[in-house]
C-alpha cells in the first residue's frame, strides 16, 4: 500500500509540475523592475540647453573671449574626468554629460576677462577633488562648480575680479588690458556700499549690465528655468523659496532708498542669485529629496545670501549660501523624508 501511494504521489507531482510552464522571455534579476526612459544623459542634455540662452546672449554682449573660456572650460572638464576615471580603473562615465554641465556651469560664473588658465585649475577642482575622490556623480556633497568658483575666488580673487563693461565685446585672443576693464561697479558692488546702482531695472532683466557670463541676463535665465520645469528637470520649491527670501528680505530691510518695489527688483535681479536659484540651487545630488525639504533648503540658501549681502565682506553671497546648505542636507532629508510604509521609529537604548 505504501509503494502504490507513493507511486501516486508521484505521478500527481509530475502532472502538476508539467501544467505549471513559464514564459520562454521571463527572467528573474534583482530591482529596479521597472524602467523609465530617463537617463543622467537626457537629464544633462536638458540642462546644456537651458543654458544656451545665457551663453549665447554672454558671448553677444562680452565678445567671443566668453565662447572660448566656455569651450576651455567644458573641455577640461570632460579630459579630467577621463583621465581620472582612467586612472582609478573605473568605468567611463565622460557620455553622460555630466562633465560638460560643470564645465558650462563653471565658465558661466566667471567674467569675460578671466584669464584662461583659470577654467582649467577650477575644472581639475570640480572634477577631481570635489567629484572624483568622493566617488564620482552621484556621491559628491557639494556641487563641483560651485565650489570651484569659490576655491577660484579665494584663492586669485584678482584674476576672479576683472569685469568688463557690458556692450564691450573682446575677441577670442584678444589680450584683456586696463581699457577694457569696466570703471562702473556692479549693482551688488554699489548695494554693498549704500548706493543706488546706475542700472535700471530694464538694463538688468535683459542683461545689459557688468557681471559674469551666464549670470547677467535675468530673462534668459528664467526661460531656461521655465524649460527645465516644463521638463520636469527641477522642481518649483527650491527657486521659489530661495528667491521669495531675499526678496522679503529686500521688502521689509531695502537698501537702497526710494521705491520699495525697485529695491526688491534689484536685490533679485542683480548677481547670481537667479542663475544660483535656478541652476545649482536644484542639482539632484546636492539637494533634499523631498518637498519640504525643498523648501528649507531654498529658504536657507535665501537667509545666508542675505546675512552675506548685507553684513559680510563680499557684495554677493549665492555661491557660499548654497556649499554651505549643500552640507546640511543629510539633517534635512532625516527631517523631511516620509517613513517607509510598514517601518517603525527608531527606539532609544
Amino acid at each position: 500500500m505504501n509503494g502504490d501511494t507513493q507511486k501516486i504521489e508521484a505521478v500527481e507531482a509530475a502532472e502538476e509540475k508539467k501544467s505549471v510552464q513559464f514564459p520562454d522571455l521571463l527572467s528573474v534579476s534583482a530591482g529596479p523592475h521597472i524602467k523609465h526612459p530617463v537617463s543622467t544623459a537626457s537629464i544633462m542634455l536638458d540642462v546644456v540647453i537651458a543654458l544656451m540662452p545665457a551663453l549665447i546672449w554672454g558671448i553677444l554682449v562680452f565678445g567671443a573671449r566668453a565662447g572660448v573660456l566656455t569651450l576651455i572650460s567644458v573641455a577640461s572638464c570632460v579630459l579630467f574626468e577621463f583621465l581620472f576615471q582612467k586612472l582609478v580603473k573605473k568605468k567611463n562615465t565622460i557620455c553622460d554629460l555630466s562633465a560638460v554641465v560643470t564645465g558650462m556651469i563653471l565658465a558661466l560664473n566667471l567674467t569675460v576677462g578671466t584669464p584662461y588658465w583659470i577654467p582649467v585649475v577650477g575644472a581639475f577642482f570640480a572634477i577631481v577633488v570635489v567629484k572624483g575622490l568622493f566617488g564620482g556623480i552621484g556621491k559628491n556633497i557639494v556641487n563641483p562648480a560651485l565650489a570651484a568658483r569659490v576655491f577660484l575666488f579665494l584663492a586669485w580673487p584678482n584674476e576672479m575680479k576683472i569685469f568688463t563693461e557690458a556692450g564691450h565685446r573682446i575677441g577670442a585672443f584678444q589680450a584683456v588690458t586696463d581699457a577694457d576693464i569696466s570703471a562702473h561697479a556692479t549693482p551688488l558692488t554699489s548695494l554693498h556700499a549704500g548706493k543706488v546702482p546706475d542700472n535700471s531695472l530694464f538694463d538688468l532683466f535683459i542683461g545689459k549690465v557688468d557681471g559674469c557670463i551666464g549670470e547677467v541676463s535675468a530673462v534668459l535665465l528664467i526661460v531656461g528655468g521655465v524649460y527645465l520645469l516644463i521638463r520636469r528637470v527641477i522642481s518649483w520649491q527650491t527657486p521659489v523659496a530661495y528667491v521669495g527670501v531675499v526678496a522679503l528680505a529686500a521688502l521689509l530691510f531695502p537698501r537702497m532708498p526710494g521705491d520699495v518695489f525697485t529695491a526688491v527688483a534689484t536685490e533679485v535681479l542683480s548677481g547670481g542669485l537667479i542663475f544660483c536659484a535656478l541652476f545649482m540651487a536644484t542639482d539632484y545630488a546636492t539637494t533634499p529629496v523631498a518637498p519640504w525639504g525643498k523648501v528649507i533648503f531654498g529658504a536657507g540658501c535665501g537667509l545666508i545670501t542675505v546675512l552675506i549681502r548685507y553684513f559680510g565682506g563680499y557684495s554677493e553671497g549665492a555661491s557660499f549660501s548654497i556649499l554651505i546648505m549643500n552640507l546640511l542636507v543629510w539633517y534635512i532629508d532625516k527631517l523631511t523624508l516620509p517613513k517607509p510604509f510598514g517601518g517603525r521609529a527608531n527606539v532609544k537604548k
